[in-house]
């Protein structure tokens, strides 16, 4: 058989093809490479960015915002101390873009300080997004915060 220059484009083609599909195999059945959106109710969440907005710009506000530290013992959220801490009320979310497995949601309890601690045990070392959807006086206020945990 005598090979041409034709012959070997097709050649060339079906081997590049071959180490591609190869490629796309391995990710699709590999179960370490995680096919996750970055949240479950996208487009449900989407219809809510007004009201976020609205929550960020009065959480922005406040004369003495929620602060986010890093420490050994954990994470900890300051509230504002002008506010009675004992009526404050919601949710803390904590995601993890890496890994969807870690993302977890506290409520609120009622808090004895103006501070907030989350143990070191539930929170990985890593990058975290902190969303603090909370309330006062039935005034609601949105934080969000991303934190590099050590």
């Amino acid at each position: 058989m005598k090979f041409n220059w034709g012959t070997c484009i097709v050649i060339a083609f079906a081997v590049f093809m071959i180490f591609i599909l190869q490629y796309v195999y391995k990710v699709q059945s590999n179960s370490n490479y995680d096919h996750e959106l970055v949240t479950e109710d996208y487009y449900k969440k989407e219809l809510n960015v007004d009201g976020e907005r609205e929550r960020k710009e009065l959480a922005n506000n406040l004369k003495n915002p929620i602060q986010f530290f890093d420490t050994k013992q954990g994470v900890i959220i300051t509230f504002p101390d002008d506010f009675n801490y004992q009526d404050i009320k919601g949710t803390i979310a904590l995601y993890r873009p890496s890994n969807e497995k870690l993302d977890f949601t506290l409520t609120i309890p009622t808090l004895v300080t103006n501070n907030l601690l989350i143990p070191k045990e539930k929170v990985a070392s890593g990058i975290w997004q902190i969303t603090v959807d909370w309330e006062y006086q039935n005034q609601k206020y949105l934080n969000q915060q991303a934190l590099n945990i050590e």
